[in-house]
């Protein structure tokens, strides 16, 4: 099994990161790609940008990614109670590639925070529109409190109710 995982953040100390790279660890007999959102930096999209720029080699790029695969792992950082900017833009310059941008494959979606809420607000839209842009969601999880649940230098989640809990969503991926 191939898998793409990545953190819908562009942030170099991103949690989501940390939380998404531990959770793909958790698969058995898979190989698994962390992308990193930085290497596909686009200008802010716009049908100007569009008709100035086309189809930008590095939306080609990501999402011949998840072609490639066979399922998709994101965590989503939550700015504001939604997506980051570096979500959203990477999504909708591919988005006017593909409308199904996760073509088919099945998905896991994450969501972490330093706060209670864990990311609920942006997991929440998430598993609303993923289905419409392709996306076939096996599971989902969201980790509060993240410096509370996740030991840093270990690179695990601390809580053992959390971590059986993402475990168990991560199995999902096999279904």
């Amino acid at each position: 099994m191939k898998i793409i995982a990545f953190a819908a953040s562009s942030s170099t100390k991103s949690i989501n990161k940390k939380l998404v790279t531990y959770a793909s660890s958790l698969l058995k007999n898979a190989s698994v790609e962390v992308l990193d959102l930085n290497d596909y930096e686009l200008p802010i999209f716009s049908e100007d940008k569009e008709t100035e720029l086309g189809q930008p080699e590095l939306a080609k790029q990501f999402l011949a990614k998840i072609k490639a695969c066979d399922a998709v792992m994101i965590s989503f950082a939550e700015h504001n109670g939604s997506y980051s900017a570096a979500y959203k833009n990477i999504f909708d310059w591919c988005s006017r590639i593909n409308p199904k941008v996760y073509q088919n494959k099945s998905v896991l979606l994450l969501a972490t925070s330093p706060g209670k809420g864990g990311g609920a607000n942006v997991l929440s839209a998430i598993l609303k529109s993923m289905p419409f842009f392709g996306g076939v969601v096996k599971g989902s999880f969201s980790l509060p409190q993240f410096y509370e649940n996740f030991d840093i230098e270990g690179k695990v989640v601390s809580s053992k109710e959390l971590a059986a809990q993402l475990k168990q969503e991560v199995e999902k991926m096999y279904l």
